[in-house]
């Protein structure tokens, strides 16, 4: 049974001390979010890469600068919306999360998307929209579709780091963003 915290800070002090797969052992900081604990929108990607790992804060290096362009475009920001990653200590090599760390990691998301309580959340890339939304979840044909689940939108599109390599995708996943701001006015 995942554990429930009281607050959002006791949330944060448990995933700080967190030992519970191989990562912590080559961490040198725990990313666990930044922004809004009131934020109307989540964002969340796979997990913190090197640049995230020496700062302890998600999506600071060139990902991370494009990302934050792609957010002004649509008049949000980091004060306004949450931003995490489903595992919260770097991989090495920047490799994909494994399924046993995803799942030592989880309950500390879960956790945090339910003290939240976003009401849209977007995963940046496939290996998070894998997870969050379905596992056969396709970016390329999927991207900007909203689901609904326990009785939030969610949405997956193109992570930053895959949009620096492949620029010619970005027209694709602004056009995602301009969905985000269209369904906020709803909220």
């Amino acid at each position: 049974m995942a554990v429930k915290y009281d607050s959002f800070e006791a949330l944060k002090q448990a995933c700080l001390n967190c030992t519970a797969c191989d990562l912590a052992a080559t961490r040198t900081n725990v990313v666990f979010g930044v922004g809004s604990p009131q934020a109307r929108v989540m964002f969340i990607g796979e997990g913190p890469g090197e640049h995230e790992d020496l700062k302890g804060e998600p999506f600071v290096g060139r990902a991370g600068q494009l990302l934050d362009k792609m957010l002004a475009a649509i008049d949000l920001d980091r004060t306004k919306i949450y931003i995490a990653n489903m595992v919260k200590c770097r991989p090495p090599k920047n490799r994909d999360p494994s399924p046993f760390e995803q799942d030592s990691c989880i309950g500390f998301l879960d956790e945090q998307i339910r003290l939240i309580d976003p009401k849209i959340i977007v995963c940046l890339g496939r290996i998070a929209a894998m997870r969050i939304i379905s596992p056969d979840f396709k970016v390329t044909r999927q991207h900007g579709a909203f689901f609904e689940r326990d009785g939030r939108l969610m949405m997956g599109t193109f992570h930053p780091a895959a949009l620096l390599r492949n620029p010619n995708q970005k027209p694709d996943a602004f056009e995602d963003f301009i969905a985000v701001r269209e369904k906020l006015r709803d909220f």
